[in-house]
């Protein structure tokens, strides 16, 4: 829609609002108002002004991110307001007085009108109003920085060596390569990286070795706007940031039975272990339940001070079955989605240096587990070697398990 009339200046001052659609040329009118980038369109004849609005007059499925812009050719800009009900749009007029852009942001889903004031050189004012309709997304999304799915990222927080930046999208993106477009990271100091989708809802980002201790990592996800794909668009903007602690890491061996501890490279503890006991057994829907602690380097994701253990939750439900368990286990670090934790076990102390017994966890005895649970955090690794079954890059914070050249 769009309407004007004529009125003589009274020293109408440039409101901060937001202009929209284009709009058709006036008749007599002290004025003309045209579309924006009309084709074949003519000079204006000498002494009569044109303004020129965009988005068009009546345009639909306006995208948030277009700007409003009005400008205006053989006179000046006395007023222009932008509104969606009783909201204004800011907007800000170039000091040549011929141009006025928006400033403020437009939403979803909603009509705006853009009213413009523009005065020839003799002062006589003509006002025009036009109106346009940003687009209506099917769904928006939302994003969430997290440590893994387990903890949410804490902003300003301190964490381990192995861990990404990991971004959750609260609805399935399509369009990946153009959400990429939208996510930066900035490191301190500059080290490479690339991101990598984990499904169609996770994003990982990560350098090709371990951070850096003391690594700033600064991360902006400009959602607002973005097409992600069948019909889905980005919510609000993110970010967030995080600093890189001293190097923790733990490599942990089935074949020596042993839990050698590094701290920024240097050796620190060598802690006799049992892991996995390997095998497989039937569970009670029929899925095969492996006893073996998988291979790669793990991440640590939780830190619990107790935490209930029982072989219910992988299918071993028979109290009979003696692999069946339900127990309160102390000082526990998980490392994988699937249930394996470092954490003490002081009733198999003597198997720990000597023989793999435990159904998957890495056991630890008191002292030793007590040093392990106060020294390490999120985001330190737990590094398995030589055992038969792999680390699958989803069961965990597994990034470090793909190589590089392959991220």
């Amino acid at each position: 829609m769009i309407s004007r009339r004529k009125l003589i200046a009274t020293g109408v001052g440039v409101t901060a609002g937001l202009v929209t659609a284009g709009c058709t040329k006036g008749g007599s009118s002290a004025a003309t108002w045209s579309q924006p980038a009309q084709a074949g369109e003519s000079s204006p004849a000498a002494g009569e002004v044109r303004v020129t609005v965009t988005p068009a007059a009546d345009a639909a499925k306006v995208s948030p991110l277009e700007r409003v812009v009005v400008t205006v050719e053989a006179g000046s800009l006395k007023d222009v307001t932008v509104t969606a009900g009783s909201k204004t749009v800011a907007g800000k007029l170039d000091d040549d007085g011929l141009t006025w852009r928006s400033t403020g942001k437009l939403a979803y889903n909603k009509t705006y009108t853009v009213s413009v004031a523009a005065a020839d050189a003799a002062g006589t004012v003509t006002e025009h109003k036009s109106t346009f309709r940003t687009l209506k997304p099917a769904g928006v999304a939302s994003v969430m920085f997290q440590a893994n799915k387990l903890a949410a990222l804490r902003d300003g927080g301190t964490y381990g060596v192995g861990l990404p930046v990991m971004v959750n999208f609260s609805r399935p993106v399509k369009n990946r390569a153009e959400a990429e477009k939208s996510m930066l990271v900035e490191t301190t100091p500059a080290v490479e990286g690339r991101w990598r989708w984990i499904d169609g809802q996770n994003a990982h980002w990560r350098p090709a070795k371990y951070w850096t201790p003391g690594t700033k990592i600064s991360v902006k996800i400009n959602l607002f706007g973005q097409d992600l794909g069948k019909g889905v668009y980005g919510g609000a903007n993110a970010s967030t940031n995080f600093t890189i602690g001293p190097s923790r890491i733990a490599i942990a061996d089935a074949r020596s039975h042993r839990m050698k501890v590094y701290i920024d490279g240097k050796m620190v503890r060598d802690i006799p272990i049992s892991m996995g006991k390997g095998g497989t057994t039937v569970g009670a829907n029929g899925e095969i339940v492996s006893y073996w602690t998988r291979s790669g380097p793990h991440v640590v994701m939780t830190r619990e001070p107790s935490h209930r253990m029982t072989s219910a939750s992988y299918g071993v439900t028979d109290p009979k079955d003696p692999n069946y368990y339900d127990e309160v286990i102390k000082l526990c670090l998980r490392i994988s989605y699937s249930g394996e934790f470092v954490h003490m076990a002081d009733w198999n102390i003597g198997a720990q240096g000597n023989q793999n017994t435990s159904h998957g966890c890495i056991n630890v005895g008191p002292a030793h587990a007590r040093w392990f649970y106060d020294t390490f955090g999120l985001g330190d690794v737990v590094d398995v070697r030589n055992t038969p079954r792999r680390m699958a890059l989803s069961d965990g914070v597994g990034d470090w398990t793909i190589p590089w050249d392959k991220w």
